[in-house]
């Protein structure tokens, strides 16, 4: 496995946000993490990337543990995330916002930078280079100088995305990615994610859209209150009456 969270919890003070959790993702799939509001879902992404430290339990990725070790260390093993509000150095320009996610692995010089020597100019236009294919790829290369303040919703959204593919993540993590997009960006993202497991990316997303989650992912793990109550295929999930009971018919009561 790619990924296992080997019972996992966090408590704040009194109170249990995860308990005992224990799921793994599978390479190249897309793995949906659903549940009601307050289930614990942000907070697993947040034990999975570093932000919070775990109470007890250990996460593994790639065969090494990582609970414990800082989010920057953590995204350069290969784990990074995007957030339910966008987070972009806004008065940058789209293409410098890449630019930035992409200094992560870079290993330049400090000598080589001040004196701009050929190495750094190579790595500098390789760098660009890779740039404004993430660019190309998410639709964004005609707004590669806009400022990434100015951008409408759907355009912030992809350019998160291209920052989190800019550090090379192995696994994606990805909160609310379709949240606030019409039908028709909804459905070109959702491409996007198929093209990205079809390329050998794994995805763990959290989404409220359910005709979403069932449309795109392999497998669901579902949380209530912190804890696991289901885990298996969209249409296990689907067919699951503690999940029904807890989550999806409170959700097509609210369609």
């Amino acid at each position: 496995m790619l990924l296992e969270l080997r019972d996992v919890s966090k408590r704040f003070g009194g109170l249990h946000a995860v308990t005992g959790l224990s799921m793994t993702v599978a390479p190249r799939t897309i793995h949906g993490l659903i549940g009601p509001n307050g289930a614990g879902k942000s907070t697993v992404f947040n034990l999975l990337t570093g932000v919070l430290p775990l109470s007890s339990g250990e996460i593994v990725f790639k065969g090494a543990r990582v609970s414990g070790l800082r989010p920057s260390e953590i995204c350069r093993r290969g784990i990074a995330r995007t957030f339910q509000a966008t987070t972009l150095f806004r008065e940058s320009t789209v293409l410098d916002n890449v630019l930035l996610a992409l200094q992560l692995h870079a290993a330049t010089a400090f000598v080589s930078t001040l004196l701009g020597t050929a190495a750094y100019r190579d790595r500098e236009r390789s760098a660009r280079a890779r740039a404004r294919a993430l660019l190309a790829s998410l639709r964004l290369l005609d707004l590669a100088d806009e400022r990434a303040g100015n951008l409408p919703h759907r355009d912030q959204k992809a350019l998160c995305l291209a920052m989190v593919l800019a550090t090379a993540a192995e696994l994606v993590i990805l909160d609310e990615p379709l949240a606030g997009l019409t039908a028709q960006e909804s459905t070109d993202t959702m491409a996007v994610l198929r093209t990205l497991r079809a390329e050998g990316k794994t995805i763990l997303l959290v989404e409220h859209d359910m005709r979403a989650v069932m449309g795109l992912c392999d497998v669901i793990t579902v949380l209530d209150h912190g804890v696991l109550i289901a885990e298996g295929t969209p249409r296990d999930i689907q067919a699951n009456p503690v999940v029904i009971e807890a989550y999806l018919g409170a959700e097509e009561s609210r369609a």
